[in-house]
């Protein structure tokens, strides 16, 4: 996702205002669901939705103060930031898009400015639009099913999209899984990942 720019002319209101109406925060539910709720959703959403594209995800988190990040999937490759602590109901998102095949560039990058990959993510993604939200059935090795609905929104009405996204969820017939559950499953994996992404 992408910060977006205001357009500045005339009698502006000061930037700091035009930032509060920004739609340049991702506004998110998410649950972890089993194999079997997985196939069902993908068979709802294929159905009852638009696919917007079937992807496969190289994810790695570096080990630095921010929330940093560079990707590969099917398409391109980006450096990715998000602010604010994982699993938030609201962060603001930075990207940067790259050619797919210069994702190895991007991880010398930051190695040689004395980072560490800390992470490796290796995920399956479904993407539908679902009447004006984006859905994600994700399978991530070595971590599991998840079902993730997104907007975008701005600092006004983030709390209101947050509170109609959860009301979408529920009427999935599914529950929102504690941010604690995937607090306490992200450290697991943060610190086995490399066993538990073995064949």
């Amino acid at each position: 996702m992408y910060a977006a720019t205001a357009p500045l002319t005339g009698e502006s209101a000061p930037i700091s205002s035009l930032f509060v109406f920004m739609n340049n925060i991702e506004v998110e539910v998410r649950s972890f669901i089993t194999k079997k709720q997985h196939e069902k959703l993908l068979d709802f959403f294929k159905q009852q939705a638009k696919l917007i594209k079937e992807d496969h995800q190289e994810t790695f988190y570096f080990d630095c103060q921010q929330d940093l990040r560079i990707q590969k999937n099917n398409f391109f490759s980006k450096i990715w930031m998000k602010k604010g602590k994982i699993h938030d109901n609201h962060r603001e998102e930075i990207e940067i898009k790259f050619n797919r095949d210069e994702f190895e560039k991007l991880e010398e990058l930051f190695l040689s400015l004395g980072l560490k990959v800390q992470i490796k993510w290796f995920r399956k993604r479904f993407e539908f639009r679902w009447e004006d939200i984006t859905v994600c059935l994700d399978f991530t090795k070595g971590y599991g099913y998840i079902i993730e609905l997104e907007r975008m929104a701005s600092a006004a009405n983030k709390e209101k999209e947050y509170e109609n996204l959860k009301q979408k969820l529920e009427s999935l017939n599914i529950e929102i899984t504690p941010k604690e559950e995937f607090d306490k499953k992200f450290l697991y994996y943060k610190k086995n990942w490399k066993s538990l992404i073995k064949d």
